[in-house]
């Protein structure tokens, strides 16, 4: 006799393959094998996740457009069933699943566009914090400086591309007017962060995707800026904490043992 677990994981499969046949045990109210009402079924699961995806998804579907996208996620659905029972959370790997989709190649930019759109839905569903106001930092001692930890909004998100993906995202969501893109040019990094109600993306400045990432591990002010340094040459510590400020990105920052504030 097979497991409940091998039973649901043959049941989750067909559901998602329409190859897939009937799967034992699946009768209608006559108690006879019922495949057009399991069918139904199917076509409805399917056709909810890929309504679901199309709901996160919107700048990608709009450049490959929409048979395209059809197609792509209904192979998405096939290989990747839902982790979770929130439609919200499904399709974290979608721009994973992307990068390896062989007809959309010829878009190596496509799977940044879509990591920025399923950052952006992170960033919108995160954690509420207070951000620190621009006088966070009043007061303190260049000496001093260099020793601060800074605890980054819960929202914030960041995404680097080798395209300029996040001038296409912008296209494709009407943020700004359609035109050509060179895709030799320097790559785009992305900062998403939702410090209020609204959710906000921008452009990250010169070394400024490492000096967050370090942030993001934990690192001082100082190591930050050195590790950004190293990076970037044109780094500028007080422009990007000037604008991580800006952007509401951080929730709060600690001196020492005996000072923090939150």
């Amino acid at each position: 006799m097979r497991s409940l677990a091998e039973v649901q994981a043959e049941f989750a499969a067909a559901l998602r393959d329409p190859a897939a046949a009937t799967p034992d045990g699946i009768v209608g109210p006559d108690h006879e094998p019922a495949p057009r009402r399991f069918a139904v079924y199917r076509n409805n699961v399917i056709v909810g996740l890929v309504k679901a995806l199309k709901g996160s998804f919107p700048a990608v579907e709009r450049i490959v457009g929409e048979d395209f996208f059809q197609a792509m996620a209904r192979a998405y659905v096939r290989a990747e069933p839902p982790r979770s029972p929130l439609l919200i959370d499904y399709g974290v790997t979608f721009a994973d699943f992307i990068a390896g989709f062989e007809p959309a190649a010829s878009l190596p930019y496509l799977p940044d566009v879509a990591w920025i759109e399923r950052a952006w839905r992170e960033a919108y569903h995160a954690a509420d914090a207070e951000p620190l106001g621009a006088d966070a930092f009043a007061g303190i001692g260049e000496d001093r400086l260099g020793g601060l930890t800074l605890r980054l909004h819960p929202s914030l998100r960041l995404v680097r591309s080798r395209y300029p993906a996040l001038t296409i995202w912008k296209m494709n969501v009407g943020d700004i007017p359609v035109g050509p893109v060179d895709l030799n040019a320097s790559g785009e990094d992305a900062l998403i962060v939702r410090p209020a109600a609204e959710v906000t993306v921008r452009t990250v400045p010169p070394g400024g995707a490492d000096f967050v990432a370090a942030l993001e591990e934990g690192r001082t002010l100082g190591e930050s800026a050195a590790a950004a340094l190293a990076a970037e040459r044109a780094f500028d510590l007080a422009a990007n904490l000037a604008g991580l400020v800006g952007a509401g990105a951080i929730a709060g920052r600690v001196m020492d043992p005996e000072e923090s504030v939150q």
